[in-house]
C-alpha cells in the first residue's frame, strides 16, 4: 500500500471519548515499545469464543482506547489462526508493517493483539497479515466501529459512546413493538430516500435525513422504520447487502453517533427502528473477510458451502465456533449499542438449504441424507435464543420465502424461533391477481382466498418491500390495470386490503404517494409527484389506512390465530367481491371488510353481519381526498333480520368502484 500523506481528522462531537484505565501486569515492557501484557480478553472469554458462545466480542476484539500506565494509546486484536506475522499499519507509523508487530497469545486462540501508545479516536490502520505460506495481505479490521468513505478502505479507531436520551421508548418499547400490537413498518434505502434538491448528486447526511424522515414518518402514520442494510459496504449498487464492515454504520452519511443521533429522534417521537442484517454472505473485497487471513477463515473452504452462485459472494463458515460467535456478536451488538428495536434477517432461505440455487451435483447432503443446512438451522435457533434471552422487547424477522416448517415457532418446540417472517406467498399471489383486468378477476378469487389456508401457520408480515420494484417489475402503480383513476383506485384497494388482512404490515418507500418509476438505487424518490392530485391522495389514503390500522383492536390484536377471521362471502366470483370480518379479543371488537374488485358500483349490495345491530362506516377507499369518486355510506346501517350468506342478520350498502370499505360494529346497548 503506497503511503499516504494525510490523516483523517477526527469528527468534532460533544461526545468525550470512552477511555477505559488500566493497569500492566508487573511483567510488562514499557508501553512505549507499542507491546506489553495489556490485553482486554480473559480465559473464559476465549473459552466463549472458542466454543461459538461469545455473544459480545465487539468489547473485546477490534480497535480500543484504553490507558495503560498513564499513557493512552490504543489496544488492537484481531483473529488470525493461519498468520504467520501480524502488525497494525497506519499514518502514526508510515504504513510500516515492521513498526507495531502484534503478538499471539499463548492459547491457541489465534487472537493476535498489542497495545499501540498515543494514537486514539480518528487514526486509520489496517492489518498487515503475512499467512503461513508467505503470502501478505493487508485487511481492514473485522472489528472496526467506523470505516473510511469508500473507495477508500481504512479502519477508523472510533467508539460507541453516546449520552442517549431515549429512556422513554426504551421502557416502554414492548408496548409498542409486541405481536399483538399494531407493527407498520416503512422500509427505506438511506442512500435514495431523498437528496439535496438543490444537488441531486448529493447524498445527505444521517442528520440532515433526520430532519426530514421523523416528521414524515409521524405524518403518515407508520410504527416502525426499517433501514436496508446501514452496515459499511463498498460498492453502492449493491444496495448494502455486500458488507464489509459488519460492525459500522457507513461513513456515507456521518459518525456512528449521528446514526444513534438518528435513531433516537425516531424513538422519541414513538417510532421504532429495525435494521436489515446479512449474515448469508458477504464479498470478495481484498479489505475485507474473504480469506481474511490468508486461509479460508470465515467462509466455508468447501465452495459448495462456501459460495454463492447467484450473487457472486461467499458464505460463512455456520459450523465454526469462531465464526458462529462472531455473527452472534453482530446481531446483539446493533440491539445493544444501537438501541435497534429488531433485525429483519436477509436470505434466510439461502442459508436453510444446501441445495440453494444449485444443480444436481452443485451440493452435498447433509449427514442424513437431506438438502437441509443443519449448521445454519442450529445457528438460527441459537441466534433467536441469545437475542430474545437480552433482548424481550425486540423482534426478529426472518425473509425466508419457502415453506421451512417452525420459523416463528420456538426453539423449545422445534421450531426457529423467529418472532415473525415474510408472506412471500400472500404477496406474490396477491399481486398477480391486481395485475389482471377486472374482467378476469372473476376466475381467479382463489389467488386472494388462499392466503388464510397457511395464515396462521406462521407470525406473518406482509411485505411491498424493494424486490418488488426493481429490475423491471414496474412500480406498484404502474402494475395496477387500466386508466389512471382506475389504476390508483386499484392501488388504494390493494392497500386496503393489505392493512386488512392478517398480519404485520411492511411497505417500500415511494410506494404509499404512488411513486411511478422503478427504485433508483442511485437517486431520489420523485417527490415532486406529490405537486399533483391523485399522488396527494395516495399519500392521504395511506395515512387514513395507519390511522384505521392503529386504531382499531379487530385489525391487529388477533393478527396471527384463525379466532382474529372470518370469511363472510367469497362466492360471488361473478361480481368479484369479497367479504370477510376481523375480530379483536373482546366480541364487541369487530370489522367488517368489503371489497369490490371491479369498476362497476355496486349499489342495494346485501351482505351478512356477524352481529345483529348497528353498523357504521369507518373507512372508505374511495372519498374524494384520496382522488376517488366519492361513493360513500355516510348514514349508519342498521341491519336487518334476513338471513344472508349464513348469518342471521345482513345490510345493504353502496360499494363503489374499485373500492374497500370498512364497517365496524355499533353496540346498540353503548
Amino acid at each position: 500500500m503506497a503511503k499516504r500523506t494525510t490523516k483523517q481528522s477526527p469528527v468534532t462531537t460533544d461526545l468525550k471519548p470512552e477511555t477505559e484505565t488500566v493497569d500492566q501486569t508487573p511483567e510488562s515492557p514499557s508501553p512505549s515499545t507499542g507491546s506489553g501484557n495489556y490485553s482486554r480478553l480473559s480465559e473464559f472469554d476465549i473459552y466463549l469464543f472458542r466454543a461459538g458462545k461469545h455473544t459480545r466480542l465487539y468489547e473485546k476484539l477490534g480497535s480500543h482506547v484504553v490507558e495503560v500506565d498513564g499513557v493512552v494509546g490504543t489496544y488492537f486484536a484481531v483473529w488470525a489462526p493461519s498468520a504467520r506475522y501480524v502488525a497494525v499499519i497506519g499514518n502514526f507509523n508510515g504504513w510500516n508493517k515492521g513498526s507495531h508487530p502484534l503478538k499471539v497469545r499463548w492459547d491457541s486462540s489465534g487472537i493476535w493483539e498489542a497495545f499501540v501508545p498515543h494514537i486514539g479516536r480518528g487514526e486509520i490502520y489496517k492489518y498487515a497479515i503475512t499467512h503461513d505460506s508467505g503470502r501478505e495481505l493487508e485487511k481492514g479490521d473485522p472489528f472496526a466501529l467506523w470505516w473510511e468513505t469508500p473507495p477508500k478502505t481504512g479502519s477508523v479507531v472510533w467508539d460507541n459512546w453516546y449520552e442517549w436520551k431515549d429512556d422513554y421508548w426504551m421502557r416502554n418499547r414492548g408496548k409498542f413493538n409486541a405481536l399483538n400490537k399494531p407493527i407498520s413498518v416503512y422500509e427505506l434505502h438511506l442512500n435514495s430516500w431523498r437528496r439535496d434538491p438543490s444537488e441531486p448528486t448529493r447524498q445527505l447526511s444521517y442528520n440532515e435525513v433526520a430532519d426530514a424522515l421523523v416528521p414524515y414518518i409521524k405524518e403518515l402514520g407508520f410504527t416502525h422504520v426499517e433501514f436496508m442494510p446501514v452496515m459499511e459496504h463498498p460498492y453502492d449498487p449493491s444496495w448494502g447487502y455486500q458488507i464489509t464492515g459488519y460492525f459500522a454504520p457507513t461513513s456515507r452519511f456521518g459518525t456512528p453517533q449521528d446514526f444513534m443521533n438518528m435513531i433516537e429522534r425516531l424513538h422519541q417521537e414513538n417510532i421504532g427502528v429495525y435494521l436489515d442484517w446479512v449474515p448469508s454472505h458477504f464479498p470478495g473485497d481484498a479489505h475485507g473477510l474473504y480469506e481474511f487471513d490468508g486461509s479460508h477463515l470465515y467462509e466455508h473452504p468447501d465452495m459448495r458451502k462456501g459460495y454463492h452462485p447467484d450473487w457472486k459472494s461467499y458464505i460463512f463458515n455456520y459450523g465454526r465456533n469462531e465464526v458462529r460467535a462472531f455473527l452472534l456478536s453482530n446481531a446483539l451488538f446493533w440491539l445493544d449499542r444501537f438501541h435497534a428495536d429488531g433485525l429483519r434477517v436477509d436470505a434466510v432461505a439461502s442459508m436453510l438449504y444446501l441445495d440453494y440455487s444449485r444443480n444436481h451435483g452443485e451440493w452435498e447432503p447433509n449427514v442424513f441424507g437431506g438438502r437441509e443446512n443443519l449448521e445454519a438451522i442450529s445457528l438460527f435457533k441459537e441466534l433467536n435464543e441469545a437475542v430474545y434471552k437480552d433482548f424481550p422487547e425486540v423482534q426478529m424477522i426472518a425473509e425466508e420465502s419457502t415453506a421451512f416448517p417452525g420459523v416463528t415457532r420456538p426453539t423449545y418446540t422445534g421450531g426457529l424461533g423467529f418472532g415473525m417472517k415474510w408472506m412471500m406467498g400472500w404477496m406474490n399471489d396477491t399481486l398477480r391477481y391486481f395485475q389482471r383486468d377486472s374482467y378476469y378477476r372473476r376466475w381467479h378469487q382463489d389467488e386472494l382466498t388462499f392466503s388464510t389456508v397457511y395464515a396462521f401457520s406462521e407470525n406473518f408480515m406482509l411485505p411491498f418491500s424493494h424486490d418488488e420494484v426493481v429490475y423491471g417489475k414496474k412500480a406498484l402503480i404502474s402494475k395496477m390495470p387500466g386508466d389512471e383513476w382506475q389504476r390508483f383506485a386499484n392501488l388504494r384497494l390493494l392497500f386496503t386490503y393489505m392493512f386488512t388482512h392478517p398480519g404485520t404490515k411492511l411497505l417500500f418507500m415511494g410506494c404509499e404517494f404512488g411513486q411511478t418509476s422503478e427504485w433508483k438505487f442511485d437517486g431520489s424518490l420523485d417527490w415532486h409527484l406529490l405537486d399533483y392530485t391523485p399522488h396527494q391522495g395516495m399519500k392521504e389514503c395511506m395515512k387514513a389506512l395507519n390511522r384505521l390500522y392503529r386504531s382499531e383492536p379487530a385489525l391487529y390484536e388477533q393478527s396471527f390465530v384463525a379466532e382474529g377471521f372470518e370469511w363472510i362471502d367469497t362466492t360471488d366470483r361473478e361480481n368479484s367481491m369479497i367479504v370477510y370480518a376481523r375480530k379483536g379479543t373482546r366480541t364487541k371488537e369487530q370489522v367488517v371488510i368489503v371489497l369490490n374488485m371491479t369498476p362497476i358500483p355496486r349499489t342495494d349490495y346485501r351482505i351478512g353481519v356477524p352481529a345483529a345491530g348497528t353498523w357504521v362506516e369507518l373507512f372508505n377507499s374511495d372519498d374524494r381526498a384520496f382522488f376517488g369518486s366519492g361513493l360513500l355510506n355516510s348514514q349508519p346501517l342498521v341491519s336487518q333480520p334476513q338471513e344472508w350468506q349464513g348469518r342471521q342478520a345482513s345490510i345493504i350498502l353502496t360499494v363503489p368502484p374499485l373500492g374497500a370499505v370498512v364497517l365496524k360494529y355499533q353496540n346498540n346497548e353503548a
